[in-house]
């Protein structure tokens, strides 16, 4: 079971916009594919900077996932989504990336790293074509990110009570 109050805002919100993408092209099975359009969605999120620094073309990696997402089985009038077995798998990766970097919480480049990792799947196979391999993305995050944990561990506040969830 995905613990929500261990996902920072952002990556809340991709999981909510890759709910949303599959129910636009009438999938009842959340995939990877899905989470990575949702990620690349995120204009003010750390993807779209990372897929910068990789030289990565955003439109024609655009047109690849939406070519995927056509493909995958349609079911009129979706009415109850769920996540596919690889969604689950990658948000549990995303998790295990969140330990490595010593973050409290699962952030977007933790999501998009786990997807960038899998062995398999439609969502890896394009990244890697793309040059956005597990590896090279770790390497952009490093000059992106420094040595700053993103999220870190918030000190209460003054009231007493626990400060929101990180954005990131």
């Amino acid at each position: 079971m995905i613990r929500f109050d261990k996902l920072t805002v952002k990556a809340q919100e991709a999981l909510q916009a890759a709910q949303e993408i599959a129910a636009r092209h009438d999938q009842q099975q959340i995939e990877p594919l899905h989470l990575l359009a949702a990620l690349l969605e995120q204009t003010d999120g750390v993807v779209p900077p990372l897929m910068a620094r990789l030289g990565v073309r955003a439109e024609a990696l655009g047109r690849e996932i939406e070519a995927q997402l056509e493909r995958l089985p349609k079911v009129a009038g979706v009415s109850q989504q769920y996540l596919g077995p690889a969604m689950n798998a990658a948000i549990e990766r995303a998790f295990d990336e969140a330990g490595r970097f010593k973050d409290e919480y699962v952030s977007t480049e933790h999501l998009f790293l786990a997807l960038a990792g899998a062995e398999r799947g439609p969502a890896a196979e394009i990244l890697k074509r793309h040059g956005a391999s597990r590896d090279a993305i770790l390497q952009a995050l490093a000059a992106l990110r420094g040595s700053h944990r993103s999220p870190r561990r918030r000190r209460r506040p003054p009231t007493g009570r626990s400060s929101n969830t990180p954005a990131t």
